[in-house]
């Protein structure tokens, strides 16, 4: 209805306009995609997307800093609307917090639980946190670190985060753990499920 704003999210009813993007924002988004499109480059049928409005039902149509998702042909969720735009829920949806922590939080932390959004990664970048929710039935549980400190994806086999590394901008640790992740027999295994899925499915 306001097609003169570049910005601005639907959010069960409420739009909201976001403020402008600071350099610390942008910067630590910016790592943030680079960590997800390594896992992206590496497993056919996943996708990723940066600030694109998705609509997950009539009343909520958010923008993410990122998401990730599998395309419909391997199994994935969403769908692609007539006027190219992500409908569904994407398995993965990651968003970078400086001023808005109680909004991704309390309003659209929420929202992507209902809507079935499988993992909602929150980077709350004042607290030098991030955070990492499953959805397990209908409600998210924080996902735990393994012995090493290591974030796993339970949606995306071989997704693998080292969140302080990431937090400090420690890059070369945090591409090396997620190349381990994309050298896992959990990986790869995932690979052969998604490209199983896609030939049954294009005969």
């Amino acid at each position: 209805a306001m097609p003169e704003i570049n910005k601005a999210e639907l959010l069960d009813g409420v739009v909201y306009m976001p403020s402008p993007v600071s350099v610390e924002h942008a910067d630590h988004q910016f790592d943030l995609i680079g960590w997800l499109a390594l896992y992206r480059m590496a497993t056919p049928g996943v996708v990723g997307g940066d600030n694109g409005s998705i609509r997950l039902d009539l009343a909520t149509e958010p923008q993410p800093d990122v998401h990730l998702r599998i395309l419909a042909d391997y199994g994935g969720q969403t769908d692609e609307s007539a006027d190219h735009f992500v409908e569904g829920s994407p398995e993965l949806v990651a968003e970078v917090a400086v001023s808005n922590i109680p909004i991704d939080l309390r309003v659209k932390l929420p929202l992507y639980q209902r809507n079935g959004v499988r993992e909602y990664i929150l980077w709350r970048v004042p607290d030098e946190a991030i955070d990492w929710f499953v959805l397990r039935g209908d409600h998210y549980e924080r996902l735990p670190l393994s012995p090493d400190g290591i974030y796993q994806s339970e949606v995306y086999p071989g997704l693998w985060l080292a969140p302080l590394a990431l937090i400090r901008g420690n890059l070369v640790v945090c591409q090396q753990v997620a190349f381990q992740g994309l050298a896992s027999p959990e990986h790869a295994n995932f690979v052969r499920r998604l490209r199983e899925h896609f030939d049954a499915h294009n005969p």
